[in-house]
């Protein structure tokens, strides 16, 4: 099933742009980096820095210890909370044991974490967007008392709603959901709640919008299109639906080259490549490299945003 075509017959390739790290998941794997460079091994990262499974492969590989809860962290080695964010019990119980940690939390997701706080010292009933059981909304809604926030997942969701006072209501968004879903939402909430004000600024990130605009332009014209990313990669998820919405006629998330089955290439002339904000470049160079290995493979690349956004290291990272 996954052997070679016979004949090498011409595909044309499609890059979108943007493609692959942001901002924030660049500046985690650096704390990390820098962390086990100027401490040593082992530096404990609490759950996965990035969902991506060879980012966290390499990372053990060089003494990060990657665990679910402070509990398997011992007392005098460095901990990592991951770009997706804590909840404020994580530091608390961090201090408590006077443990040295350094916060990935992409500075994105902190700002979601500031403005449902701002809501909440407003007397503000929250609405959080996003999916159940995601370590970002498990962060968000761990920033605020219990029954603070309540976690909507769909239209069907926002229209059961009942809030205590429809008048004193604000909502925030996971920063890696699917723009064209989280659109649909909203209305339906603006549609019961009219006053419902939006954030300040926007809540999806900037690499998440980029990236679902991407597979949009190239999506139309592709049979098939590949996202490279892991499959607990939200973002990731988001834009195989982004894809096949947008016109592509499949759409697969794959880890890497080898998890390509090369049946999907049957009666395909044209192949979008993209992958999540938490995948490395290397991959997306390996899967172009393995499918212009048997096909005679036509490259273009789209012309989409370039991005320049960079976030700070920690202080004590940065001297």
């Amino acid at each position: 099933m996954n052997a070679p075509f016979p004949s090498r017959r011409p595909i044309q390739v499609l890059l979108a742009t943007p493609r692959g790290f942001c901002a924030g998941v660049d500046r985690a794997i650096q704390i990390v980096e820098r962390a086990l460079e100027k401490y040593g091994p082992p530096v404990y990262v609490r759950h996965e820095i990035v969902h991506n499974r060879h980012v966290v492969e390499r990372l053990k590989a060089m003494g990060a210890v990657f665990v679910t809860d402070l509990d398997q962290c011992p007392d005098d080695r460095p901990v990592v909370f991951s770009a997706h964010g804590v909840p404020k019990a994580v530091p608390a119980e961090a201090k408590r044991r006077e443990l040295f940690f350094l916060d990935a939390t992409c500075p994105l997701v902190s700002k979601v974490h500031v403005e449902a706080e701002r809501h909440y010292a407003a007397g503000r009933e929250i609405v959080l967007i996003g999916h159940a059981g995601h370590p970002e909304v498990i962060g968000t809604m761990g920033q605020l008392p219990q029954a603070a926030i309540t976690l909507i997942e769909t239209v069907e969701d926002a229209e059961a709603f009942q809030p205590r006072d429809p008048d004193k209501l604000a909502y925030v968004t996971q920063t890696t959901l699917s723009v064209d879903d989280t659109a649909g939402i909203v209305s339906a909430l603006k549609k019961r709640f009219p006053g419902l004000p939006d954030p300040h600024k926007e809540d999806i990130c900037y690499a998440t919008t980029n990236r679902q605009e991407a597979v949009k332009r190239v999506a139309a014209t592709c049979d098939l299109v590949l996202v490279v990313g892991s499959q607990n990669s939200s973002n990731s998820q988001r834009l195989v639906e982004v894809a096949l919405r947008a016109g592509a006629r499949d759409a697969r998330l794959v880890d890497d080259a080898g998890a390509v089955d090369w049946s999907w290439f049957e009666n395909v002339s044209t192949v979008g490549v993209t992958a999540g904000a938490s995948a490395p470049e290397p991959l997306i160079e390996a899967l172009v490299a393995a499918i212009a290995a048997r096909f005679d493979a036509e490259v273009s690349e789209d012309s989409g945003a370039r991005e320049t956004v960079s976030f700070k290291l920690p202080r004590v990272l940065a001297e």
